[in-house]
């Protein structure tokens, strides 16, 4: 099975997929990449993020000058199929985190663009936010940038501060 990976390239916030999606669909900019659920590079991306999310969300409780656009990006399942969206803006809460779901939807049916979302740490797989203009996190982005042309890729890298 495959994810359905959306790279949300737009506003401030870069969107990266595994089955995930863009940031803002209004925007023009979300591209939906699949790929495979057992990725290596993908993985390794998502364990990346994970091992350095307490850092992230103590930077997001009290973020520095220069920074903004903070966001976690989620899978959320629907049967057997899974897709990963941004989460624009997100708050804790006492059982996890909750905010909104910042892609349209392709792969799964049970969530909307726009939702408010309730999620746990166990579903977040990936993180990001802007310092100074340049992408940080955003990790499952970069990987992203290895299946999309080198185009495409330099655009986004242009245009949204990828480093990747």
């Amino acid at each position: 099975m495959k994810h359905a990976i959306r790279v949300m390239l737009s506003l401030i916030l870069v969107s990266s997929p595994i089955a995930a999606g863009a940031q803002n669909s209004s925007q023009g900019d979300d591209k939906v990449v699949n790929v495979a659920r057992d990725d290596p590079d993908m993985a390794a991306a998502i364990a990346q993020a994970r091992a350095s999310l307490d850092q992230f969300l103590s930077l997001s409780d009290a973020p520095p000058a220069g920074t903004t656009g903070y966001k976690l990006k989620v899978e959320v399942k629907d049967g057997d199929t899974s897709e990963h969206f941004w989460i624009i803006p997100f708050h804790k809460t006492a059982s996890g985190f909750a905010g909104t779901l910042a892609n349209e939807p392709q792969a799964v049916h049970n969530v909307t663009a726009g939702q408010e979302l309730e999620f746990t740490r166990d579903d977040i797989s990936d993180w990001g936010y802007t310092r100074n203009g340049r992408q940080v996190g955003s990790f499952t982005v970069c990987v992203l940038f290895k299946t999309i042309s080198k185009e495409e890729a330099d655009y986004y890298r242009q245009n949204y501060g990828f480093d990747c």
